[in-house]
């Protein structure tokens, strides 16, 4: 699938009822694709998202998560994650996006670490605090590859990444340079 240069305007409902323009028309859009509500490796990549959001947002950006979850299973993990978290439960946008999944998401040796932290600090919150379990079979499944793009406001992909395995997507500071090249 040929990958977007520019995104149609349209309007994403996050699992609270907000609407998120994308593209915005003040502030470039982070659209982040992630795997499944509840997935371990994502709830580490987010919470580092979050931990810096105010320097996220000093930089003139709006993180919009995806999901292929439906809203209501998304709903259960979403409460710690102040974030605007989008389900796509067919995913729609994953295909117009050219999100991939397959097994090297978990088989490549490089997701393996962030695999056994995720998994180690999920089980430690959920005896902890009580935090749902992510399901044994997750819906859409477990094999979803992530992927981030950077939207300007007028539309324009300022930059993007496919990622090759469950843990590769971009770091704070991948996406704080990406806006400083757009």
């Amino acid at each position: 699938m040929p990958l977007l240069s520019t995104v149609p305007t349209r309007t994403l409902t996050t699992v609270t009822g907000t609407e998120v323009p994308v593209p915005d028309a003040d502030r470039l859009i982070h659209l982040q694709f992630r795997r499944f509500a509840g997935c371990p490796v994502c709830h580490l990549h987010l919470r580092s998202i979050v931990t810096r959001r105010a320097e996220i947002a000093a930089a003139g950006v709006r993180e919009v998560v995806v999901f292929h979850s439906s809203a209501d299973e998304l709903r259960k993990h979403a409460a710690e994650v102040p974030l605007d978290l989008v389900a796509d439960p067919h995913r729609r946008l994953y295909r117009e996006f050219g999100v991939e999944s397959g097994p090297r998401a978990l088989l490549d040796p490089r997701s393996w670490p962030a695999i056994v932290l995720g998994v180690a600090r999920t089980l430690r919150e959920a005896r902890r605090s009580g935090a749902p379990m992510p399901s044994l079979r997750p819906e859409g499944g477990r094999l979803g590859l992530p992927a981030d793009f950077l939207i300007a406001p007028d539309g324009r992909v300022t930059a993007a990444k496919h990622g090759v395995h469950a843990d590769d997507q971009w770091s704070v500071d991948e996406l704080l340079a990406a806006v400083r090249a757009a």
